[in-house]
């Protein structure tokens, strides 16, 4: 067999070994040994084996990973989210929707610390849920904006799946955080948008406006101030080029960790706790990215990047025909597999087409972040949804896929702006301090 066709079948191969359960770094490692060995010989393939594993973790880079996850577990121990939550609900009452627009709102506030979709979602599920069941929201309209509104943790920066892609293309962490600043605002406000107009449609779906004492007004809004001078912190310092990446996770895992332990809700618990689960999540990473890497030499090896290569270059279609099918495709993945599986997998066979047809890698990696969450929340399948389904086990899976359909549409509308007009992602990341 042609070397080509070893690499599909290894790639056929290695997406059967995920199904099958198996972790996703170890799938890969195992195949990517499998197909080097095929293709050279077992000497070589044990070498890879060896190399790998220090040469791909020993990055100073690589320590923004555990920094920024240790400061989405400090921000989520502090209450910033129910912060966040409370000051919306507070100013946004007077509304008719206020409450799913206040879920929306602390959802991207809760974004801007966190950065896990999972996590906002899972969060707002506990607090928002139970508002909006007893003002008697129509359960559609309340755990699809619910599922919805948590997707935009991998948007709004701090994110871990701009991380994700910035270690598969080598592409600059800064610049993609605050490049998805101004489309983490638009597509929050196409949320707001796509909520207002549904409630203005049909009223039942909402409560009519209920007041809110002014004095709660000010006290909610007072306790937010925390939450955004962590934000300010983070991507102030990047943008300002106070902060490399590195340092900027660190300042903000700092500023995460005295916030939680000045609002006296911080304990001995939530700091092991914290530190356990960071650990976890980065081994996990880790183990994904050496996995990664040994794959991606079988898959350099056997010609496959570069016979798709020339195979889209021979296409008669216009490149950005051939970048909206990438972008469909991995909205298609999203629904099945999590934005790490997604990101490691199938971003470094399609990312050599993207630097063929010559696009700013910034550019393409907010889009891929926008459609990868997009597959987070689009039927069948859709991991959020699932999330929202499972604490919410009262309402049927089918009503709450109901309601998120509006916000993919929302979401289909920001990715066509952002491909229109490039500058919605390119803008900030061109003004910032070097």
């Amino acid at each position: 067999m042609s070397p080509e066709i070893i690499g599909v079948c290894g790639l056929v191969f290695m997406f059967i070994l995920l199904f099958a359960g198996m972790p996703i770094g170890l799938g890969m490692a195992f195949t990517g040994f499998l197909g080097i060995s095929y293709l050279f010989d077992l000497r070589g393939a044990l070498n890879q084996l060896s190399l790998v594993p220090f040469s791909a973790s020993a990055h100073y880079t690589l320590s923004v990973v555990p920094l920024f996850i240790l400061m989405g577990h400090f921000a989520f121990a502090s209450g910033i989210t129910e912060d966040f939550y409370d000051a919306a609900h507070a100013l946004l009452a007077r509304l008719r929707g206020g409450l799913a627009i206040s879920t929306v709102a602390a959802c991207a506030g809760f974004a801007a610390c966190t950065g896990s979709s999972f996590a906002g979602a899972a969060t707002m599920t506990k607090i928002a849920l139970p508002e909006m069941q007893r003002y008697k929201y129509d359960p559609a309209l309340a755990t699809g904006t619910i599922a919805a509104g948590g997707t935009l943790g991998i948007l709004i920066p701090p994110s871990n799946a701009m991380i994700f892609y910035a270690l598969i293309t080598d592409a600059s962490i800064g610049r993609l955080f605050i490049g998805g600043i101004i489309p983490g605002i638009l597509l929050t406000s196409l949320f707001i948008l796509i909520i207002y107009l549904m409630v203005k449609i049909r009223p039942q779906m909402a409560p009519t406006q209920h007041r809110v004492d002014w004095s709660k007004v000010l006290t909610s809004t007072k306790r937010v101030w925390p939450g955004l001078l962590l934000i300010g912190i983070v991507l102030g310092g990047l943008w300002g080029g106070v902060f490399s990446p590195t340092e900027a996770g660190g300042m903000g895992a700092f500023a995460a960790f005295i916030i939680a332990v000045a609002k006296r809700g911080f304990s001995k618990k939530y700091f092991i706790d914290g530190l356990r689960e960071t650990t976890r999540t980065t081994a996990m990473i880790f183990t994904i990215l050496i996995g990664a890497i040994i794959f991606g030499y079988f898959m350099t090896a056997s010609g496959l990047p570069v016979l798709l290569v020339e195979f889209i270059q021979g296409l008669a279609i216009p490149p950005v025909a051939v970048m909206v099918v990438i972008l469909v495709v991995f909205v298609f993945l999203g629904c099945i597999m999590d934005v790490a599986a997604l990101t490691f997998v199938v971003l470094p066979i399609v990312f050599p087409i993207i630097v063929a047809l010559e696009f700013n890698p910034v550019w393409f990696g907010i889009l891929y972040v926008i459609n990868s969450e997009m597959g987070l929340i689009t039927p069948p399948i859709g991991m959020n949804v699932f999330v929202v389904g499972g604490m919410a086990k009262d309402i049927p899976m089918y009503t709450i896929f109901k309601g998120v359909l509006p916000f993919v549409g929302a979401m289909a509308i920001c990715t066509a702006l952002i491909i229109i007009f490039p500058e919605i992602a390119l803008f900030l990341p061109s003004t910032m301090i070097k």
